[in-house]
């Protein structure tokens, strides 16, 4: 079987399928040894295909909906299946059961929302930059445009880049605090070191202050395991490439 994380958060929702991918379980080899699910990063389309329904297979609901993801604050509602990378944004969501919603990353944050109640289910590619302009918040609202509500919705943040191994420099968190300057207590500067920012602790507390039901996470340090997950930063460090992994959420 595919290894996988889950949340309990979610796997305690009923008819709701779900998880977290890492690196293991795949056929690809060399640089993206494991299960890189991505097409863009110099992989066998055909190995890439096989990890691909690997997932499926695991996740057992439907297609996969994978967005060409862009680093935007565009979510995508969908209500059939799509051809991979057809449409462009960086989250989706839906209320029709059989679709898998994906969202692949190598050290940005994946975050799987669900509302059981109301029969929606959502998935976000949280950057930094996609994380201060509002990609979340925006998120949720195509959420409660169709049916859900915030007070039923749980969260689960996957395996990202954490603070300790993101450091971005003075110019990145200028940058950064021009767009949003709330996230200042995310930033910590480490004694004679450069700037560190803290992706995950900014993710969820957005989530918290919009009243969702549950914010969980799982997972570790995209760059502090590269054995358990595709890290584009650790990566660039060792002067290689890498793949990606898959976050995926679906209604059965």
């Amino acid at each position: 079987m595919t290894p996988v994380e889950t949340a309990e958060t979610l796997s305690e929702l009923s008819g709701i399928r779900h998880g977290f991918f890492g690196r293991a379980g795949g056929v690809s080899g060399g640089e993206f040894e494991g299960l890189n699910v991505s097409w863009s990063v110099g992989d066998d389309s055909q190995i890439v295909e096989q990890n691909r329904e690997l997932v499926r297979d695991a996740i057992g609901v439907g297609p996969l909906v994978i967005l060409r993801q862009t680093h935007s604050t565009h979510v995508v509602t969908v209500s059939g299946a799509v051809e991979p990378s057809s449409l462009e944004g960086d989250a989706l969501v839906t209320a029709t059961p059989g679709l898998v919603l994906s969202i692949l990353t190598a050290d940005c944050t994946p975050v799987l929302f669900a509302d059981k109640e109301a029969g929606v289910i959502g998935a976000a590619h949280a950057g930094w930059r996609g994380a201060a302009e509002g990609i979340l918040p925006k998120t949720l609202d195509a959420m409660v445009a169709i049916g859900a509500d915030l007070s039923r919705i749980h969260a689960a943040i996957g395996p990202t880049i954490y603070g300790p191994d993101y450091e971005v420099g003075d110019k990145f968190m200028a940058d950064f605090l021009a767009i949003d300057p709330s996230g200042a207590a995310h930033f910590s500067t480490p004694p004679g070191g450069q700037p560190h920012f803290d992706l995950p602790g900014f993710v969820e507390e957005q989530l918290r202050a919009a009243g969702l039901a549950a914010v969980e996470r799982v997972g570790s340090s995209t760059y502090r395991h590269p054995d358990r997950y595709f890290s584009h930063r650790y990566a660039t460090h060792q002067k290689t490439r890498t793949g990606r992994q898959i976050s995926v959420i679906g209604l059965a």
